[in-house]
């Protein structure tokens, strides 16, 4: 079931983006976040944008959200998505689902633009962007240097009618 972050949530969060942290370049972050990052970043985001996350069995496997692009006025109806599946969980279309919650409630609140970034390579994120009708719209070359890597990133981008 798809539901509203809660706090107690952090945990298996955290747990879920650490991994990433760890062993790939789908975020730049390279130090594993502590239960109380995870807390304090639930609590700043949920307060203004949609948080969900994915649960079964009580367990949970994957999150989504959305967050402000950039902080000037000019940006307010424009928001960057996140989306993370537990690792080893992805054949359960667990993205496409929090992915479709997830616009669905940025749509309900009139956003215009959401954008998502992406290192690449990452052909999963790409169909999972383009299947919601993401388009491409910047590549940077390099820009990110993780594990002694020069990684490319894209932004991809959504708009509402």
């Amino acid at each position: 079931m798809i539901r509203k972050v809660k706090i107690s949530d952090a945990k298996e969060i955290v747990d879920i983006y650490n991994y990433y942290v760890l062993n790939s370049i789908v975020t730049f972050d390279e130090k594993p976040f502590s239960k109380s990052d995870f807390e304090q970043k639930i609590k700043k985001i949920s307060s203004d944008y949609p948080f969900i996350v994915f649960e079964e069995n009580n367990e949970i496997l994957g999150y989504a959200y959305a967050n402000k692009w950039r902080q000037k006025p000019a940006y307010n109806n424009t928001l960057e998505s996140t989306v993370y599946v537990k690792n080893g969980v992805h054949k359960k279309r667990i993205g496409t689902k929090l992915y479709t919650e997830l616009l669905k409630q940025l749509k309900e609140q009139n956003y215009h633009v959401i954008i998502g970034g992406l290192s690449l390579p990452n052909d999963a994120s790409i169909r999972l962007h383009e299947n919601f009708g993401f388009k491409k719209v910047a590549h940077f070359n390099e820009v990110g240097l993780k594990f002694g890597k020069w990684i490319d990133v894209g932004f991809w981008q959504l708009i509402f009618n």
